[in-house]
């Protein structure tokens, strides 16, 4: 039993870590945050400490993710098929999301090297997007509506049926929606071996 919750804790050090570096953070800004020390964030990120769901609820909300994604992968057989019922992806909460801006992770699938984020994004309403820029590649597909998309200093007029794919890294967002609803799906993968 010993040697489970030390794996959950190896597991929790590792995604919270990911998560922190993904989104370009160190541990002084992420402690801050969530309002607990710098050096047990770094206990908790290297899995030598249990810590409450409190503290992990604190941190998951400091790293813009939803607490059951921390747990994602634990305990899952690595080579599983993954079936997501229409309407069924995990609605999380991401940087710029507001009212009427939806995403449904549609897998949670990760493995030691790569990281695989399938979204299903859905706007209802015009509004301001911030510039979104992470690590990896981002492949988008439109299934509904038209939007002028921005990557760096280019602008795409997305329709349904289009495609776009682009390093993360650039600064991009929806510029300009022309036509809502607005359905599609955004593929981001990044390799961490190659990073």
């Amino acid at each position: 039993m010993e040697e489970q919750h030390t794996s959950l804790n190896i597991h929790l050090g590792h995604t919270i870590r990911n998560h922190r570096k993904r989104h370009h953070l160190t541990i002084a800004e992420v402690s801050k945050l969530a309002g607990i020390s710098v050096g047990m964030l770094s206990k908790i990120e290297n899995g030598h400490t249990s810590t409450s769901l409190e503290t992990l609820e604190q941190l998951s909300k400091a790293l813009g993710v939803t607490l059951s994604s921390l747990f994602f992968g634990y305990n899952k057989p690595t080579d599983s098929a993954q079936f997501v019922k229409s309407g069924q992806g995990l609605e999380v909460v991401r940087r710029g999301t507001k009212s009427g801006h939806t995403y449904h992770l549609l897998a949670y699938n990760q493995n030691q090297n790569v990281t695989l984020e399938p979204f299903l994004i859905s706007i209802e309403e015009i509004e301001d997007f911030p510039f979104f820029s992470h690590a990896g590649r981002e492949f988008i597909y439109m299934l509904e509506g038209e939007v002028s998309y921005q990557v760096g200093d280019e602008f795409f007029l997305l329709q349904a049926g289009d495609s776009l794919t682009f390093e993360g890294e650039t600064p991009h967002r929806p510029d300009n929606i022309n036509k809502t609803p607005i359905r599609f799906l955004s593929i981001i993968s990044d390799n961490k071996e190659l990073a």
